[in-house]
């Protein structure tokens, strides 16, 4: 069995984590419509694949890619949390319901 550096693990969690925060932002746009997590969604695509690219890199045995893989993985958790996003949040929420993004839905409006 071939050995497989344990910073591998680490960048395929972090791009499983980045892909989670892309998702959840996406849901929370879905749900309430704030501007600020559309932006999030849309870029956390982009962040998405950095992640994913790094992950591919980590996938090589040499160690430059390896650490070049941990950093792509580090910028792009950076890049997503330096976003600007709406206060969707009233204080009464379960740590489950904000891990998942259970945001309250808007209410649409009647014509």
């Amino acid at each position: 069995m071939p050995f497989v550096d344990p910073i591998t693990y680490i960048v395929a969690f972090g791009a499983i984590v980045v892909s989670f925060l892309w998702l959840r932002d996406t849901r929370i746009f879905v749900r309430t419509g704030i501007e600020g997590y559309r932006k999030a969604a849309y870029q956390g695509v982009l962040f998405t694949g950095l992640g994913w690219f790094a992950a591919a890199l980590a996938g090589f045995s040499d160690n430059t890619f390896l650490y070049l893989a941990c950093g792509l993985i580090l910028l792009a958790m950076y890049l997503q949390s330096r976003i600007t996003r709406g206060n969707v949040w009233k204080g009464d929420e379960s740590a489950w319901q904000r891990f998942t993004g259970a945001a309250p839905r808007r209410v649409p409006e009647r014509k």
